[in-house]
């Protein structure tokens, strides 16, 4: 969310932003005309109460001197009443569509996120590793993983519907092996506190974190009112909702793993096959909470932290600045992580990381105190996946695949899978 002076006073900005993004910039018409009609309201309304309250105190001094309240102020008592009952009701219609719109427009993006409406601008900033050439015909992960029996889509899709996931034996193994993998990296290297949050959270909590009323038709909702995380990183966004934070503490690194439930209402026309995109998926988060400042540093940082996962598995892949049309609605700032997957010959995102500045902060009103006198400044938040463990597990699949229907265990994962180096036929 912003803070509405800064729409007020830059509105060119905002138009321009929404262009940017392939929005409608008549939505900041229509909120500077109703921020300055709540404004105005605003003012009518204490200007009345202030002469409701000198027109009290002077009846109350009449009856006290047991002198005739002239008729005229009971009229104008009225009457003021009347009034303030129409603003007031005036007042709660725009004061729902102002904050409506409010929570609709998106982050700003960065001046270095490259222009574009499609994923087709977005920029390389590098990649790693080298990619494998099999001296034989390589295979997708879906293929690969039914033959070896690692997960059953079908079996799901009887249990659940489709898009959503079963792993049996090894690859039940291997899922786990990978999420304990992730989390031993980021807390005894790379010093993020470990949260297991709950999977179920309120409605004030999506709010603050930006996932409504945005992406409301991604949300699995439940019959009392309850929602699904869609990721981990929406309870994380609200530890420390209504507090204020020493600046001593900050910058604070969090990392979750939880299984992921969304929608995918919009999903349409994407890549969907094997287990690139379901309706329930684990997920390793990232998260933290800096100072303004710091907080493009801490982008890298976080960036170079979910990377070091791939470096360690040994799967290639490239590292994308995000444009500006396919950048997050929170995001001022996105690098999307993308794994090599031989069987599919594309890069596909594991991960995606963004500074998110102080648009969440604000919705959330998480601030902090460089002294313990200083004024209080709102945070900047950071998210990315540490990393989706589906999709990496599906490029662990295609990249470490073997002639004779094997697949050959990474060097990093084989002590969570009791030393063995190849997953059987």
């Amino acid at each position: 969310m912003h803070d509405p002076k800064l729409i007020r006073e830059n509105p060119d900005l905002f138009k321009s932003m929404l262009k940017m993004r392939g929005m409608e910039d008549t939505l900041i018409d229509e909120f500077l005309a109703i921020d300055e009609r709540r404004r105005q309201i605003l003012q009518e309304a204490q200007s009345l109460r202030e002469k409701q309250n000198k027109t009290s105190k002077e009846i109350s001094q009449l009856k006290r001197d047991k002198k005739e309240i002239p008729q005229t102020l009971l009229e104008e008592m009225r009457h003021i009443s009347d009034v303030l009952k129409e603003m007031i009701a005036e007042q709660r219609e725009i004061e729902e569509r102002w904050r409506e719109i409010l929570l609709s427009i998106p982050n700003l993006p960065h001046s270095s996120v490259p222009e574009g409406l499609t994923d087709e601008a977005n920029e390389e900033v590098r990649r790693w590793g080298e990619i494998r050439q099999f001296p034989f015909e390589v295979k997708p992960h879906w293929e690969i993983g039914k033959k070896l029996g690692l997960f059953d889509l079908e079996k799901a899709a009887e249990i659940a519907g489709s898009r959503f996931p079963l792993f049996l034996n090894w690859g039940a193994k291997l899922v786990r092996a990978l999420i304990d993998f992730m989390l031993d990296l980021h807390t005894n290297e790379h010093g993020y506190i470990e949260v297991s949050p709950p999977l179920l959270v309120n409605e004030t909590s999506c709010i603050a974190s930006a996932h409504l009323p945005k992406f409301a038709d991604d949300l699995f909702k439940t019959t009392d009112g309850f929602y699904l995380i869609p990721t981990a990183e929406l309870p994380l966004a609200n530890l420390h909702r209504d507090e204020i934070l020493p600046g001593d503490l900050l910058p604070l690194k969090y990392v979750a793993y939880t299984p992921c439930f969304r929608e995918e209402a919009g999903s349409w026309g994407k890549e969907i096959r094997g287990l690139i995109r379901h309706h329930q998926f684990d997920k390793v988060e990232l998260f933290k909470f800096t100072k303004p400042e710091e907080s493009y540093e801490e982008l890298e940082k976080l960036v170079d932290d979910a990377e070091e996962v791939l470096r360690r598995l040994e799967i290639p892949y490239r590292v994308v600045n995000v444009c500006v049309g396919d950048l997050g609605f929170s995001a001022a700032k996105k690098y999307d992580i993308e794994a090599w997957f031989p069987g599919m010959g594309k890069f596909i995102e594991v991960s995606s990381c963004s500074n998110c500045t102080d648009f969440q902060a604000r919705r959330g009103n998480v601030r902090y105190r460089e002294t313990p006198t200083s004024p209080p400044r709102f945070v900047h938040t950071l998210n990315g996946s540490g990393l989706a463990v589906g999709r990496t597990l599906a490029a662990l699949i295609e990249n470490y695949q073997e002639e004779d229907g094997r697949i050959r265990v990474p060097e990093a994962l084989r002590p969570y899978l009791g030393g063995i180096s190849h997953i059987p036929p």
